[in-house]
């Protein structure tokens, strides 16, 4: 199934673009998409953690993702 990507920072920078679609297979969840985000684009390896909002709301890893599902990928921020 597709979902909808949306990126920000430095994770819009490894996805080459602030938005786009990724297959997915049904039943996947959170960390199923951080795992082939990760496959994928291994930069993301260097983020250490990022977060991931289902249809504007943060979600756990264990969070089941529908078709049709936004997803928007936040890298870690710090301040200063």
């Amino acid at each position: 199934m597709k979902v909808k990507i949306k990126a920000f920072g430095i994770a819009k920078d490894i996805l080459g673009g602030p938005s786009g679609e990724l297959e997915i297979k049904p039943e996947a969840r959170v960390v199923d998409v951080k795992e082939i985000l990760t496959h994928h684009f291994p930069e993301f390896e260097a983020l250490k953690k990022f977060s991931i909002a289902v249809n504007q709301q943060y979600r756990d890893d264990d969070f089941l993702i529908n078709e049709g599902d936004e997803l928007v990928i936040i890298p870690p921020v710090s301040g200063g």
